[in-house]
């Protein structure tokens, strides 16, 4: 699998330089399945990123953080929105943008 999070952080710094890349993401959240368009548009742009590599990539990344508190046991707290990169592209986006 390719590296998802450095495609993404490749993707987002060159969206924080484009304002036509940045219009085209944020209009692509009020698509009918926005994850499906924003990785049509990664696609589009060069990046081989597709929905289940978002969430897989998500989803390992999460495993690894609740491994590495409290032993990774059951009782490990929750970590909210740790694992959804499609959503911390965008706040990324919008931080530059405030």
């Amino acid at each position: 699998m390719a590296d998802i999070v450095g495609m993404l952080d490749e993707l987002q710094q060159k969206t924080r330089k484009n304002p036509e890349w940045q219009e085209a993401f944020f209009q692509s959240r009020e698509a009918e399945d926005p994850l499906a368009e924003f990785c049509r548009l990664c696609r589009g742009l060069g990046y081989e990123i597709y929905e289940m590599d978002m969430i897989n990539a998500g989803e390992d990344f999460y495993a690894s953080m609740r491994r590495s508190t409290n032993g990774g046991g059951e009782n490990s707290p929750k970590l909210a929105g740790e694992d959804d990169f499609y959503e911390l592209f965008f706040a990324g986006l919008e931080q530059q943008l405030n």
